[in-house]
């Protein structure tokens, strides 16, 4: 698939109403952001930027319709090809982004930015990922590391140190399962969350370029090196490792159990933060997913965003948001207030943890978006619901992939 480039250049010009001879006050315009962002803290985060853009902007006004995250990955291509869609929608950088340029879905933002703006705000990867075919149709805001995040007091009650490799991960859990402490926390009813472990297994057991060379439709599913990573997940569970009835949980509901110490680890993104209390997070850390072999270790970093669909109705408007949204301090209030990396190279971390995450990042042979995000949608959503099929049926896995290569091959003739 080709890549994109940016546009964002905007003047919104004021409406002049006359009535009996005398001219009214402008009106003024309404530009209408959907947005995923439906946990408290991200919403607010994003209601502040709002407030301040209004606030340089008085002849703009911002509604802001939230939608839970599943839902609005569902609806979002029917915005898409709306002749009324929403001014600005949230979105995910790369392939998933690319997908609605390359069926020109997306408004290029290029003119939002003067000269060299876009390019020296963000670093070229980040430019790569947020274009087609030239051009820029995406604005990067922010970008987090996944980890394998801890309870650090139950981790201490139970003088646990933090494993390295793979074996020392299965010590770890076992441990914690002798100590009547669930060792893994998942929440499988979105299967998003097996996309997390698919993503580390496959890029540990048989190293980046594999598992970008299988989201690429390159592998067949019932490759070796594939069959080893469902296996060793399904062995997780067979092992009692991972938490029970993991499949009735959301993301966020399975986090609780590691809070309150039922659980001792959860691989997830920095965005766990966005929904811990704030007596629990002291007790939170990470560390990187253990290594498995010699491939080195490579870490999952989505960059979240901005687009403006092709038929939006204010894109002046929108153009002057998105620009805005691209400023050193626009991004650094956002990552300040959440604890992720702006996508702006002008800002620093915003702490701690931030500058951890950053270094374990820059440290890895490799990063990625996401199984979701590398993968067309379709192969990924059936790869998320096939690898948790297998962790409760591992006797299917045989079966389980080559239906799954069925797919892969389907999907992949069908996309350009």
């Amino acid at each position: 698939m080709k890549r994109i480039a940016f546009i964002a250049f905007l003047a919104v010009l004021p409406a002049l109403m006359f009535a009996g001879g005398a001219r009214e006050e402008a009106r003024p315009t309404t530009l209408t952001i959907n947005s995923y962002m439906s946990d408290e803290a991200p919403k607010q985060a994003l209601a502040n930027l709002v407030a301040e853009f209004e606030a340089e902007n008085p002849e703009i006004s911002v509604e802001v319709n939230t939608i839970a995250h599943e839902q609005f990955k569902i609806v979002l291509p029917t915005w898409l090809t709306s002749s009324s869609p929403p001014d600005v929608v949230t979105w995910f950088a790369g392939y998933r982004m690319q997908a609605f340029a390359e069926r020109g879905m997306l408004e290029p933002l290029d003119d939002a930015f003067e000269g060299t703006a876009f390019t020296d705000a963000f670093p070229q990867a980040f430019v790569d990922a947020s274009s087609y075919d030239g051009r820029v149709y995406f604005l990067p805001q922010s970008w987090y590391w996944w980890a394998v995040y801890y309870n650090t007091e139950v981790f201490d009650d139970l003088g646990l140190e933090v494993p390295e490799t793979w074996d020392e991960f299965l010590a770890v859990a076992e441990a914690l399962k002798q100590g009547g402490v669930q060792p893994i926390a998942i929440g499988a009813r979105d299967t998003w969350t097996a996309g997390g472990w698919f993503g580390a297994l496959n890029s540990a057991i048989n190293g980046m370029d594999y598992h970008l060379d299988l989201t690429m439709g390159n592998i067949p599913y019932t490759d070796a090196g594939v069959r080893r990573v469902f296996e060793t997940f399904a062995e997780l569970n067979s092992r009692g490792y991972i938490m029970e009835n993991a499949t009735s949980y959301s993301w966020q509901e399975a986090a609780t159990l590691l809070f309150n110490g039922e659980a001792g680890m959860y691989l997830m993104g920095q965005f766990l933060y966005d929904v811990a209390p704030s007596e629990v997070q002291p007790n939170l850390d990470f560390f990187r997913f253990p290594t498995i072999g010699d491939h080195g270790y490579a870490v999952d970093t989505p960059i979240d965003g901005y687009m403006i669909p092709a038929n939006a109705r204010n894109k002046d408007a929108a153009k002057r948001f998105i620009a805005y949204l691209a400023t050193r301090e626009s991004q650094e209030q956002f990552a300040t207030e959440l604890g992720r990396l702006a996508a702006n190279q002008h800002v620093a971390p915003p702490d701690e943890n931030a500058r951890r995450g950053l270094e374990m990042v820059q440290s890895a042979v490799g990063a990625m978006q996401f199984y979701d995000r590398d993968a067309p949608e379709e192969m990924a959503q059936r790869g998320m619901v096939a690898i948790i099929e297998a962790m409760e049926n591992p006797d299917r896995i045989p079966q389980i992939l080559e239906e799954l290569d069925q797919d892969r091959v389907r999907i992949h003739a069908e996309d350009p």
